[in-house]
């Protein structure tokens, strides 16, 4: 039968364009005025205080004014779809306290920003914009071990947020932004000059870095890479480090933290906690089509699909099948390789065992499979166990404790 399959969903992202109006504010008797920037400052250091940190990056987010980066409307995720809501629609106080919650608010859909939506819920689709939780970017900038007297190379502007944490803390003469979409890339320069920061921003392809300003002595990316772009790491210099999202086709997030050395390759740890960014445009994965399910060779294997609800699990399954998308079919998991045209569907048999089919080159389950099994026949260990290594040949994961072959994987290339 012929089924549409549903891919896990995660709001992610980054940013888009700013009008020349948006920061005419009303009228505002002066005491009033006062009492609103008060409670921007008051919910600031709130801010600040639980998302925790270092005292030198919760005294930036002090400082820096998260309302001038999220813009006029977000999109707000309900069971119809992304639904626009709007600064105009509440109080400067209720919006104030919307913009201030650590969380990651949507503000561009199908590109279309949240401010330009008709009324109304926006029919499923990927987010293409977004501000990310302070949380998050607090925890990705201590991970990339910044310091002062630092040169960084940001990929995605996006808002401009962490730009202007970065330029706050850092000195605006220090970073250097890439954004690729000309319309986020507007915004996030109107932004920053508002509030009072001129880092260099680069509208273009942050997979080639920016070499007239190399070498860096860091590299934050604010969206995922299915493998490390070989620019980044010939712009970095020996001794930097590499600090990026990355996400596969599978759906597998995982943190990598990379140190250059003098030899021009990279290697380093996945870090503890993993997180979900949009994908940069290059990397992310083709569409789904429907499928015809039960076709194929037959086998039965004991490996229940549900792992792959597991993001952990999901990662290392990544590893062995990285051209492949995963969805779900109600209890049914599909797997798919465009490129080679492979396709595998997994299914209840009877108890302990799952009915197969797989058509195609490419074995997908039975690679997954393989991975999956080795990966809990050593005690299903963390990301941070694994060590990705980049040279200008290959780039591949590993389980470094291990030395098994079963348990080391390229990247694709």
């Amino acid at each position: 039968m012929d089924v549409r399959r549903v891919q896990p969903e995660r709001a992610v992202g980054m940013a888009a364009r700013l009008r020349h109006d948006r920061f005419r504010f009303r009228r505002r008797s002066p005491g009033r005025m006062g009492r609103m920037n008060d409670l921007a400052a008051k919910l600031r250091a709130d801010l600040a205080a639980t998302i925790g940190g270092s005292a030198g990056w919760r005294r930036t987010v002090e400082a820096v004014p998260r309302e001038l980066f999220v813009g006029d409307a977000l999109y707000r995720d309900d069971a119809e779809g992304w639904t626009p809501i709007c600064r105009s629609e509440m109080t400067r106080t209720e919006w104030l306290t919307l913009v201030y919650a650590d969380t990651t608010w949507v503000t561009q859909v199908a590109g279309v920003m949240a401010e330009d939506a008709a009324p109304g819920p926006v029919p499923i689709k990927r987010p293409t914009s977004s501000s990310t939780l302070p949380s998050l970017v607090v925890r990705m900038l201590e991970a990339s071990e910044i310091s002062e007297g630092d040169k960084v190379l940001e990929v995605g502007t996006g808002t401009g947020y962490s730009t202007a944490l970065m330029c706050h803390r850092l000195g605006a003469s220090a970073i250097t932004s890439l954004e690729c979409d000309a319309v986020v890339a507007d915004r996030a320069k109107t932004a920053l000059t508002i509030a009072g920061y001129l880092p260099t921003l680069i509208e273009g392809d942050g997979l080639n870095g920016h070499p007239r300003n190399a070498p860096y002595d860091r590299l934050i990316a604010t969206c995922a890479v299915r493998t490390i772009p070989r620019a980044w790491v010939e712009q970095v210099r020996p001794g930097g480090t590499i600090t990026t999202p990355m996400l596969g086709w599978t759906g597998g997030a995982a943190f990598a933290h990379l140190q250059v050395a003098e030899d021009g390759t990279a290697a380093g740890r996945f870090l503890t906690h993993n997180v979900y960014f949009m994908p940069a445009r290059p990397h992310a994965a083709p569409p789904l089509d429907t499928v015809e399910l039960g076709v194929g060779d037959v086998s039965y294997t004991r490996v229940d699909p549900s792992l792959l609800n597991d993001d952990e699990a999901l990662f290392v399954a990544q590893l062995a099948v990285p051209q492949a998308q995963h969805a779900w079919a109600g209890n049914v998991l599909t797997l798919d390789d465009p490129g080679s045209g492979s396709h595998a569907d997994v299914r209840p048999a009877d108890t302990g065992r799952w009915l197969v089919h797989q058509h195609g080159p490419v074995r997908l389950w039975d690679d997954a499979e393989q991975a999956l099994t080795a990966w809990l026949d050593t005690g299903k260990p963390h990301q941070s166990a694994f060590m990705l290594t980049v040279t200008p040949e290959r780039q591949w994961v590993s389980l470094d404790a291990s030395g098994r072959d079963n348990l080391q994987w390229d990247l694709p290339t």
